[in-house]
């Protein structure tokens, strides 16, 4: 399928591995340019320079902290102030118990997963609004349908972000600008591992089998792909997405049994 998006610019956020990885390659292969954003830079580098060899596509990394102002300055530089479709996504705050939480570690949560997707809209959205034209995809976590214990913080600032994407994603449609969230549940990525190892350290087992044991909780006994997760973000991004607006969509492979 012809997403009808070649030549578009974008900004993928977190984007040197994992997800956001999977969103950059996806939105790549479909002649997209792209400038990408992670910290560390000689892995975001790396990543550049393999998207832009097999995708034939330009793809300009900024590696800066997504989570601070000082971050968001860098890439929009970058950008030259606009972009047509943007990508947010940064790493979730640390599981825990509810008791151990302060103050700052909810503000630092709500800062990274909440606050920084919003600073970044108010960016870009206006410039898309002006062309008739724009796509952003707000990585979350499939805690907002089904919010998870020990990952409260998380359950928190996601919330917030959902709740505001609610109302402002309506606010810009007439403009021809499309704005969702998706919904990751258990993917193959450094997330799962940290999370897999906490499991494995707290119960006394092998990480392979806290692995085996949360594969088993999902009705297709597999963890997700980054590349069954970029598909989804290219496709929300695409001239086809025109009338999906406001969306949580879940990609967790069922295990959320949620039937509205």
């Amino acid at each position: 399928m012809d997403l009808g998006i070649r030549g578009k610019k974008a900004l993928v956020c977190a984007a040197s591995k994992g997800l956001g990885r999977g969103c950059a390659e996806a939105l790549a292969e479909a002649g997209v340019d792209l400038v990408i954003n992670a910290r560390g830079a000689e892995a975001l580098n790396a990543t550049a320079a393999g998207i832009a060899a097999k995708y034939g596509v330009k793809v300009t990394p900024v590696a800066s902290d997504i989570t601070s102002e000082a971050g968001r300055a860098a890439v929009l530089d970058a950008l030259d102030g606009q972009a047509d479709i943007l990508v947010n996504n940064a790493g979730g705050p640390p599981p825990g118990k509810w008791t151990d939480w302060s103050r700052d570690d909810f503000i630092r949560a709500i800062d990274a997963n909440m606050l920084t997707a919003v600073a970044l809209m108010q960016a870009l959205v206006p410039g898309m609004m002006e062309r008739g034209w724009g796509r952003v995809v707000n990585i979350t976590s499939q805690s907002v349908r089904t919010p998870i214990a020990i990952l409260g913080l998380s359950n928190t600032a996601r919330a917030g972000l959902t709740g505001f994407v609610a109302g402002m994603s309506r606010q810009v449609a007439a403009s021809g600008v499309v704005v969702n969230n998706l919904l990751p549940g258990i993917h193959a990525t450094d997330r799962a591992d940290s999370l897999d190892s906490g499991v494995a350290k707290a119960e006394g087992i092998s990480v392979d089998e806290a692995r085996h044991r949360r594969e088993q909780t999902i009705p297709t006994h597999s963890y997700g792909t980054a590349e069954d997760f970029g598909a989804t973000c290219a496709f929300l991004c695409s001239q086809h997405a025109r009338f999906i607006i406001g969306q949580n969509i879940l990609l967790d492979g069922g295990a959320s049994n949620i039937s509205i």
